[in-house]
């Protein structure tokens, strides 16, 4: 009698499981993604690059019927920027955004985005990068293994931290002990500033600052607040010195094995994505205003055009366009006016 309950019961269990949806009983979806792709970068998740990234993905697997599945790689889980650059050449990894100064080490072009104080305001940049000196750019980065997305995101214009006096007048900068990333633009636009720029790797920069090795540095707003930076600097000066973009770069060869509609939907997309996070940005960068006057520190308004006509008097703008080329900085100056008198 035990046995034929046993039997019955097991007969009524499979008839049941067999009456579930397909989908309860299934661990994982009927159906695989004909195409599973790699993003990656260096930011935090939360990271308004990182969450309107995911937002595309999602856009991308609905459009596509679920055939293109884009899985996310935050911060720097698959290496450092580096890392991930010599990944997305190789083929490694499919897709990977990269602020526009480190992208220079490879692109040199790519840098002209960051010249100091070439532009004013986010009016001028987009004007540049949805322009004639984004494609210029674009088609540098296609002399490689690797291309850039249409749009441009974007990483905020950097300004000046100090713990010592405040930076209102390009004098004041004279002397100044200022920490800059490894980046040869940078350095070179504070030397010719005449202040004391020194390159020391970012997860050194909090003691640098904390022990006086240096007196300041310089970064995006966002930067600022989230390393809690402002927790050893008493001012910062807001002057837009330099403007930094996130290229999303991708595998030539990788890319061109997709259909054609599932190319097209995954540009259109990132580019939807990317005007979204311009705007993430933008806001975060005011609100972060009231955040960090409410925490103590200082904000200094400065004339920025007092900053150009030093430089200008200086050889700084014309040994820039030199290296750049005549063609990337006539599309530069379309949108900066002249640079050098």
């Amino acid at each position: 009698m035990k046995n034929s309950t046993l039997t019955m019961n097991r007969r009524t269990m499979m008839a049941g499981a067999l009456a579930l949806p397909l989908v309860s009983v299934l661990k994982y979806p009927a159906y695989a993604a004909e195409f599973t792709l790699k993003y990656a970068n260096g930011q935090d998740p939360t990271h308004p690059v990182n969450t309107r990234a995911k937002e595309a993905f999602d856009r991308i697997r609905e459009a596509t019927s679920g055939k293109v599945d884009i899985k996310l790689y935050p911060a720097a889980q698959l290496g450092s920027d580096t890392d991930l650059l010599a990944q997305v050449r190789s083929g490694a990894i499919d897709f990977f955004n990269l602020s526009s100064l480190v992208l220079a080490t490879f692109v040199p072009l790519s840098g002209i985005t960051s010249l100091g104080f070439a532009f004013k305001n986010y009016d001028q940049v987009w004007q540049a990068m949805d322009g004639d000196l984004g494609t210029h750019i674009r088609e540098m980065i296609a002399k490689t293994p690797i291309f850039a997305m249409p749009k441009i995101w974007d990483n905020g214009f950097r300004q000046i931290s100090s713990s010592t006096k405040e930076i209102k007048t390009p004098d004041d900068l004279k002397g100044f002990k200022l920490r800059v990333p490894p980046a040869p633009a940078l350095t070179s636009l504070f030397k010719a500033l005449a202040a004391a720029p020194s390159p020391i790797n970012f997860n050194e920069l909090y003691s640098a600052l904390q022990t006086k090795v240096v007196e300041g540095q310089e970064n995006p707003l966002a930067i600022i607040a989230t390393a809690r930076l402002y927790e050893v600097q008493k001012s910062i000066s807001l002057t837009n010195h330099v403007w930094d973009g996130y290229w999303v770069l991708g595998n030539k060869n990788a890319f061109a094995r997709l259909p054609k509609d599932v190319q097209d939907i995954i540009i259109s997309e990132f580019d939807r994505s990317a005007l979204d996070q311009r705007i993430d940005i933008a806001r975060l960068s005011e609100s972060l205003k009231t955040d960090l006057k409410a925490k103590g520190i200082n904000l200094i308004d400065v004339q920025q055009d007092d900053f150009r006509t030093v430089l200008g008097s200086t050889s700084f703008y014309a040994d820039w366009k030199q290296k750049y080329g005549d063609d990337a900085w006539k599309s530069l100056e379309k949108v900066s006016g002249p640079l050098i008198k």
